[in-house]
């Protein structure tokens, strides 16, 4: 079993920058992929970005590419979601999810074994 544990959200201004970390307590989190979505009101549940294993592959939703970077920190059992030039398009809750499928960088949220709560981030124009 896996605990996931979101923090660093918030409200920003347009333009301004947040950090996201996720951090894991029980199976290894070095063998686990690790996957950033969010969800507006209203709307579903939506692929942000992931990274497999080691770090060094990682995937991006398009309209984030370029503003956005994933990463982790396998000794502080930690990942991070880097959020720049924020738009308020981007307001959602975001959530942290662990994929038992270590190697590989996934987008559908039904192949994520683990989830967190979530940290809103809301972005005012």
């Amino acid at each position: 079993q896996v605990q996931l544990v979101e923090s660093g959200g918030g409200l920003v201004q347009a333009g301004g920058s947040l950090r996201l970390s996720c951090t894991a307590s029980g199976r290894t989190f070095s063998r686990l992929a690790m996957g950033w979505f969010r969800q507006a009101p209203g709307k579903e549940r939506e692929f942000v970005a992931a990274i497999n294993w080691s770090g060094g592959s990682t995937d991006y939703l398009d309209s984030v590419k370029g503003r956005f970077t994933i990463s982790r920190d396998n000794a502080k059992n930690t990942a991070y979601l880097r959020m720049n030039s924020l738009k308020p398009e981007d307001t959602a809750v975001y959530y942290c999810a662990a994929d038992r499928v270590g190697w590989n960088t996934r987008r559908d949220w039904n192949s994520y074994a683990y989830w967190g709560t979530g940290t809103q981030v809301t972005v005012s124009s």
